[in-house]
């Protein structure tokens, strides 16, 4: 059965653990993990708290009507996942968007399909057809667009249907090379993820692995980032980097941040699907 996670946001004060987690206890729920954060140079505290269901005496919306007075009482902003009993464990459901390189979308596929990633894909999402045979082994839907400017708005309105239909609630960029209209961004706040090929904010742009090289650098990176309106601006959830040298040809720059950016994007998505993710102001706070 699955469990219920709450998080939390909100001024730092005295008593706001033990009112969380007593709340929690006088329902009968059994925490099974608590993780905390105090951010001293906001004043912030941060929460993550994941009980047992089985057993709870309230339900969802009563437990969320009842623990409204307390989120008052601490100016808090919060969100709570509960799963209903009666539906099972539903998982989420995620569309991949990718264009030519496909390394990132394999490598979700697999550990989706592994179990590595709590989540169900029904549809892979495209500007090129590079992707459709990948999809095919996989059982997943794939569609074509083939997007212009002329023509950007019509498809995008064709997107949102399919992600729609199938109930999509989380869109990854698998090395998609299309930029959003604030329109479509604005629809699904915090539910997109880009992996970008740069240790950002250096070397943001198309072709970060050739300016690397040319500026000699000795470490190359990938970020994995929600998606704004603003360019590769988004909140950072999570970067890895390696080390080259003056021996790596940009072949191999490409190679190593390849593994870089397959690494990053796998964690962010699950640290997502696993609500491990907290976001404020253009940060994110990452819970263990």
């Amino acid at each position: 059965m699955a469990n219920a996670i709450l998080l939390i946001s909100c001024p730092d004060q005295r008593g706001i653990t033990a009112a969380v987690t007593g709340f929690v206890f006088q329902h009968n729920g059994n925490i099974l993990h608590a993780d905390q954060h105090i951010d001293d140079q906001t004043n912030t505290f941060f929460m993550r708290l994941e009980w047992a269901i089985d057993g709870l005496d309230v339900s969802a919306e009563e437990f969320a009507r009842q623990f409204q007075p307390i989120a008052d009482r601490f100016a808090m902003r919060w969100h709570l996942n509960f799963p209903d009993p009666a539906q099972g464990e539903a998982l989420p459901r995620v569309a991949i968007f990718v264009s030519k390189q496909i390394h990132c979308l394999y490598d979700l596929l697999l550990r989706q399909r592994s179990g590595q990633l709590a989540c169900v894909i029904p549809v892979v999402i495209s500007n090129h057809p590079n992707a459709a045979g990948v999809a095919k082994d996989f059982g997943v839907s794939f569609y074509e667009f083939i997007v212009t400017k002329e023509n950007k708005a019509e498809q995008e309105q064709k997107q949102q249907e399919i992600l729609r239909r199938e109930r999509v609630e989380l869109i990854v960029l698998a090395r998609y090379h299309q930029i959003f209209s604030r329109s479509f961004v604005e629809q699904y706040p915090d539910k997109i993820i880009n992996i970008h090929h740069s240790f950002l904010p250096a070397f943001a742009g198309s072709n970060p692995y050739g300016r690397a090289y040319e500026r000699g650098v000795k470490l190359i990176g990938a970020t994995a980032h929600y998606v704004t309106e603003q360019l590769d601006e988004g909140p950072i959830i999570e970067q890895d980097t390696t080390r080259v040298s003056h021996r790596d040809s940009v072949a191999d720059m490409v190679r190593k941040g390849e593994d870089l950016e397959k690494v990053a994007l796998s964690r962010a998505v699950r640290w997502h699907l696993e609500m491990k993710i907290l976001r404020y102001q253009n940060k994110t706070v990452i819970f263990d």
